[in-house]
């Protein structure tokens, strides 16, 4: 079921309840006006009966049934009993055709304890009141049929169920046009989504002016669709660089062999090319393995996360960096350490980080002249800082934005052997463990990379 259907017919069934609602008190209230205005009548018909009686005693009777039959028309079907303190009625009027009002004993003593008692008698309303003097005490009984008071109440009736029929009918109008004007916008959203493909990852859904919840869908779209446009980009130039980085080496064994093979050679000359060949498969195993971490640290499912300090594993980096080449030197630098043991301690990898943070300085030793990388370990509040800062090429303003793009290398270090993975792979792995990179570079401090990752304190707290 649409949700156009929906919101009509929950928008009807409202509007519905609130009409019944209204028109059963309209009802309700109108029917209570009307009993009590004509209960009135009757204690005023019956006042007037007592007073005449006990005025002129029994010789008002017939004076009493005059008045009385006079009257008929404004009370139809009217009886009146006058009962005297023994309970025998000494005086009986009834309409021609109307039989009178069954009182019993109970009655006539409620009326006479308080006052008046209202009952009814074959679909009539009746009253017995007490009437007290010097000399009677009597009780007067009128009944009588409110034609006029039940007419009002049957047109109002009428009146309630024909509004009732209009107000449904008219909140189902109202609704359908209201829920089609209300989901218009969130229609065109969908039809230009559907318009959408990998092909035409360029096209934006109008969002136009408004500040209300459809105004914020179609902006979330459009960040989704700027998402997904980079993603497919990021993708697109990642297969292109890796099938080219992976068919070099390729290409190279096979030019090797088809030149080896084209001629008998001595054994100098084909241990030459087997050990250029193994150099080709060497380059093209650590590239295959540089794409593979890539890879795995694509899915937070497959990482296994302890309790990691960072300080041990500086010192391993700092070790391992100083083996791959006897110029690389690290110098290590910590700030002091807080009182709390969680606040210099990493939820996280501690294979993941060793790889990551081994980049930054494998790297700054790599590209400076001297072949120097300075590493500096800080705290602030909740976060763990590390900086790891190089003398190398100062990287230009307009490059910082692409150095973490696989494959992506200044221009400066194109001429430094290396697939430009390693950058892509770190930053990957420092977002997995919710921490940031920054990147600073100028001639007057070199390039410093700011690695902020949140401490153990900081995940206890959320």
């Amino acid at each position: 079921m649409k949700i156009k259907f929906k919101i009509t017919a929950l928008f009807t069934l409202l509007v519905t309840a609130i009409l019944l609602l209204l028109s059963f008190f309209i009802y309700y209230f109108s029917s209570l006006e009307r009993l009590e205005a004509f209960k009135k009548r009757l204690k005023g018909r019956a006042n007037n009966n007592a007073q005449l009686y006990t005025y002129f005693g029994d010789s008002s009777v017939v004076m009493l049934k005059r008045l009385d039959a006079g009257s008929t028309n404004t009370l139809l079907n009217k009886s009146v009993i006058i009962y005297n303190y023994l309970n025998k009625p000494v005086y009986e009027f009834n309409a021609e055709g109307t039989e009178p009002p069954p009182v019993n004993v109970s009655t006539l003593e409620k009326a006479r304890l308080n006052g008046e008692v209202y009952f009814t008698a074959h679909n009539r309303d009746a009253l017995a009141f007490h009437h007290t003097d010097t000399v009677n005490r009597i009780v007067v009984v009128v009944a009588a049929y409110d034609a006029d008071g039940w007419d009002r109440l049957q047109q109002l009736e009428r009146f309630l169920l024909t509004g009732l029929l209009i107000g449904i009918a008219t909140a189902a109008l109202i609704g359908h046009l209201f829920s089609r004007q209300l989901l218009s916008p969130i229609t065109q959203i969908i039809k230009e989504v559907n318009d959408i493909s990998s092909q035409n990852l360029s096209h934006r859904i109008e969002a136009g002016s408004g500040h209300d919840e459809l105004h914020q869908l179609a902006n979330t779209f459009n960040e989704l669709l700027n998402r997904l446009q980079e993603s497919f980009m990021i993708q697109r130039r990642f297969i292109s660089n890796a099938s080219h980085e992976l068919s070099t080496p390729l290409t190279s064994i096979s030019s090797q062999l088809e030149v080896t093979l084209h001629k008998e050679r001595n054994i100098e000359e084909y241990r030459q090319v087997m050990q250029s060949i193994r150099e080709d498969v060497q380059q093209m195993q650590q590239l295959t393995k540089s794409l593979l971490e890539i890879a795995k640290t694509g899915s937070q499912g497959t990482i296994e996360l302890n309790e990691v300090r960072i300080d041990e594993v500086l010192f391993k980096v700092m070790s391992d960096v100083r083996k791959i080449s006897p110029a690389y030197q690290v110098e290590l630098h910590f700030g002091e350490f807080p009182e709390d043991e969680k606040r210099f301690l990493v939820f996280g990898n501690n294979d993941l980080l060793y790889s990551s943070i081994k980049n930054f300085v494998e790297n700054g030793c790599k590209y400076s002249p001297d072949h120097i990388s300075w590493v500096d370990l800080s705290f602030d509040q909740d976060q763990v800082i590390i900086q790891v800062k190089n003398e190398g090429n100062v990287i230009a303003e307009d490059e910082r934005e692409h150095i973490f793009q696989p494959f992506y290398r200044t221009n400066a270090a194109t001429h430094i052997k290396g697939f430009g993975l390693g950058l892509p792979l770190a930053q990957r792995i420092i977002s997995l463990h919710r921490g940031t990179i920054r990147v600073e570079s100028d001639t007057q401090n070199g390039t410093i990379f700011t690695i902020l990752l949140p401490s153990v304190k900081a995940f206890s707290a959320q």
